[in-house]
């Protein structure tokens, strides 16, 4: 009897034992769970299967429930006129926030342009709804043309220059004449006005002479003009009737 009894329970610890074992090799770690939910996060959040429910199954011993991975949908390229892209409803139902999110910032240049703010857009998002369309701006008038510049006058033609005037050769006679008052000059190319000067010697200086020195003094000087006896001469001539430039003045 009692060889029979031993005989049982030693049956009953082994297939207890038995069964431990096939339990403890097919319950997984809860750090392998974490690393399999952790692997894809981003489907299990969009699909609202969190990390805690996810190693609670996985360690349980039965298989978690897998999250399709949905593959991220090509941004396209921003266009000036595209209009904003709109949060569509999911499969499931609702979006997380994180899912909403990114899909905003995905088009966050058209949204802005459309002013759709990113708080808005997640509310709408979540609420499974379609965000209502913001107006698009109106297009900016264009602008309007710069007025034509009026043309320019054409510039005169330059006029040629009068040929220099030969001098004319001095008397052969030494003796100059009675001197003469200021005005009244009466020896030759000598004249009364620096107009007449000029007309005789259009490229030559003209200088006053005190005739009764000799003495010639150049214009914007102090005797240019003023001293009795004088007369307006061109300076080529001077130097034929023996006259002279005044020592403290200098050349123009």
């Amino acid at each position: 009897m009692n060889r029979h009894i031993a005989a049982v329970m030693c049956s009953v610890v082994l297939a207890v034992m038995t069964f431990s074992s096939h339990a403890v090799a097919q319950q997984r770690t809860a750090k392998a769970c974490q690393e399999e939910w952790r692997a894809k996060k981003a489907a299990n959040q969009a699909n609202g299967v969190t990390e805690k429910a996810y190693v609670a199954q996985c360690r349980g011993g039965g298989p978690p429930t897998a999250a399709p991975a949905t593959p991220a949908a090509p941004s396209p390229a921003p266009t000036a006129a595209a209009p904003p892209v709109r949060p569509s409803a999911t499969v499931a139902g609702q979006k997380t926030a994180k899912a909403c999110r990114d899909e905003w910032r995905a088009n966050k240049a058209a949204n802005q342009a459309a002013g759709v703010t990113e708080k808005a857009y997640v509310d709408e998002c979540r609420g499974g709804a379609t965000p209502a369309a913001q107006p698009t701006a109106a297009p900016a008038a264009p602008p309007a043309p710069a007025p034509r510049a009026a043309p320019a006058a054409p510039a005169p033609a330059p006029t040629a220059a009068a040929p220099p005037a030969r001098p004319v050769p001095p008397p052969t006679s030494t003796a100059r004449p009675a001197p003469s008052t200021p005005g009244t000059p009466a020896g030759a190319n000598e004249f009364s006005t620096e107009a007449q000067a000029k007309a005789r010697c259009p490229t030559d200086t003209v200088v006053w002479v005190t005739l009764k020195s000799g003495v010639y003094h150049f214009a914007g000087t102090r005797y240019y003009g003023s001293t009795k006896n004088g007369a307006y001469m061109c300076e080529a001539d001077t130097a034929a009737a023996g006259m002279r430039a005044a020592k403290n003045e200098t050349h123009p």
